[in-house]
């Protein structure tokens, strides 16, 4: 019969009498310890987990704590003086031989957890780590009154001043005025002023002041028509058409 098992991120195929090295777990040499992340049971009936087999483990014999051959790692900076140095590093494993496999009935508890806190893949934890005490929820900050909606529109509609009243929907007689004549006034601008209503120039004349300001704000020309002087340029084409 063989097991693969799962512990320290890796896994091992084993059978009873196989001397594994694993991640370094707390144990001293000589201690039992038991695998519970079982990911397959093989033999005459061969069971395989999901993820892991239920109730099942592999009991081994802590034989030692040893260290990895260590690893060189060169670094070199370019264009920092040219400073080289070397790192090494020797993974700190366990020795331990495979003692017996359980298809069934594994204990759940009772084998030690890898040396540090936390737990570690492939190992039940013989004692959980006390629970960090939650921190008292934070009081919610009151919230701020919030403005009414038409208070807030309401110096806008002034500035925007009043929709004239001589807007049409087409030009009379399907002809419309040559709007670039007037100083200011390109294909996008005379486009504009199509889209809201102004074909005309004794349209652009009758402008009150109010009506001036809201046809600015459709624009988005603030003051281009009073600076400008459509409305002196519009009654002087305005005159020459009749």
């Amino acid at each position: 019969m063989f097991a693969v098992l799962k512990t320290g991120g890796k896994q091992y195929r084993v059978q009873a009498g196989d001397v594994l090295r694993v991640e370094r777990i707390a144990a001293q040499a000589g201690e039992k310890v038991q695998f519970n992340e079982i990911l397959m049971i093989g033999g005459d009936s061969p069971v395989i987990g999901t993820p892991t087999v239920e109730g099942a483990g592999v009991q081994a014999e802590v034989i030692d704590q040893i260290k990895a051959d260590k690893v060189i790692h060169f670094v070199k900076r370019r264009r920092k003086h040219s400073s080289q140095r070397t790192k090494g590093h020797r993974q700190k494993l366990t020795l331990v031989k495979v003692t017996d496999i359980l298809a069934t009935g594994a204990d759940a508890t009772g084998v030690k957890e890898a040396i540090g806190t936390g737990s570690v893949s492939g190992f039940a934890i013989e004692a959980a780590a006390p629970a960090k005490a939650e921190k008292p929820a934070k009081a919610a900050k009151p919230a701020k009154p919030a403005k009414a909606k038409a208070e807030a529109e309401a110096p806008a509609a002034e500035a925007a001043g009043t929709k004239p009243a001589n807007l049409l929907t087409e030009p009379r007689d399907g002809k419309p005025d040559d709007l670039k004549k007037i100083s200011g006034v390109g294909p996008k601008l005379e486009s504009l002023l199509n889209q809201n209503g102004v074909f005309h120039f004794d349209q652009i004349a009758a402008w009150t002041p109010e009506e001036i300001a809201y046809m600015d704000d459709q624009l988005s020309f603030k003051g281009r028509i009073e600076r400008d002087g459509w409305i002196d340029q519009a009654k002087q084409f305005a005159a020459e058409k009749e």
